[in-house]
């Protein structure tokens, strides 16, 4: 669970103590060897509160003075079993991550499971804000922490440390903890909301254009992602409302989406359009494909293939 024992030159390394061992792909277990403990600003007040006192039971030669001392120091020593206690034989796992788009929160999920018969009343969870938990006997908690989804690509773990200042606050143990763990994150989708392309552009070029064949339906209110021509202008113009005219079969039609024929500045902004496009086409239940240079889904629909789709654009001229 914790992998193999380390040398010298790997157990006193700097690294190890701010950012932990090397990633781990299962569930790690805190013990001697992943446990520091160093004392706090209170702690060094302590030590030199015992200083103090015993300095003065030598110069007055005070026997309580002398008893204060070694009580105090006592209290001292005792605490750094308990602060390690605090910490101690936790067990952590990374859970499942899901994707996110790019500007979102990415939420890493972590199970923390206290097996022994006592409690942890206050351990500090941490990947870059702190958040204070309290495990019960034998309990099982699921800790979510939020990191910034910037851009679009796989977010890799941060190193996640536990740290506990229990019980007096005179030191802090913590554990940092590495896990072979990320979430992907889609591209942005686009904020301009641009109809669907007018044609059904397949592989080899050809379209069919979106009203041929069909027959005049009735109308609809309108929804994102409707190609312009089918609005209904003279019910607009009258006050009635935003519409769109809906046609038999129009919904059966295949809508491919092109990143050589999608506008944008860039690439990002192409690949933000089809995003945009991906999700609306969802929505409406449209089946759609998508074409990217060296990549073609075909046609389909569902949260299967959604998420497919956008996986394709989060790692489009990425490294996996």
């Amino acid at each position: 669970m914790n992998g193999g024992s380390l040398g010298w030159r790997q157990r006193f390394k700097p690294s190890r103590f701010l950012i932990g061992e090397a990633p781990a792909a299962g569930p790690i277990q805190l013990d001697q060897r992943r446990v520091f403990i160093l004392p706090t600003r209170q702690g060094l007040l302590f030590v030199l509160l015992i200083v103090l006192v015993l300095l003065i039971a030598f110069v007055y030669n005070n026997n309580l003075a002398y008893m204060l001392g070694f009580l105090l120091a006592s209290v001292f020593f005792v605490t750094i079993l308990h602060s390690f206690k605090a910490l101690s034989g936790l067990v952590v796992r990374a859970g499942q991550h899901q994707p996110v788009f790019a500007g979102d929160q990415a939420l890493f999920n972590f199970v923390l499971h206290n097996p022994g018969d006592q409690a942890r009343p206050a351990i500090d969870v941490s990947l870059r804000e702190p958040r204070t938990i309290r495990l019960r006997p034998g309990e099982t908690q699921t800790v979510s922490l939020a990191v910034p989804a910037e851009k679009r690509g796989w977010l890799a773990c941060d190193t996640l440390t536990l740290s506990s200042c229990y019980p007096l606050g005179l030191f802090r143990a913590w554990s940092p903890l590495r896990f072979d763990s990320r979430v992907l994150v889609y591209p942005q989708p686009a904020k301009l909301e641009l109809p669907f392309p007018e044609t059904d552009s397949g592989p080899g070029g050809q379209g069919q254009s979106k009203r041929e064949g069909d027959e005049f339906y009735g109308l609809k209110s309108y929804q994102s992602g409707d190609p312009i021509r089918q609005i209904h202008w003279k019910a607009y113009a009258k006050g009635r409302g935003l519409h769109s005219k809906q046609y038999a079969g129009a919904s059966s039609l295949e809508l491919w989406l092109d990143y050589e024929t999608t506008p944008g500045a860039d690439a990002e902004a192409r690949l933000g359009q089809l995003c945009r496009w991906l999700v609306d086409a969802e929505q409406a239940g449209r089946r759609y494909g998508l074409l990217l240079p060296g990549v073609r889904l075909e046609p389909d629909r569902g949260a299967a293939h959604n998420q497919a789709c956008l996986s394709a654009l989060a790692l489009f001229g990425l490294e996996s």
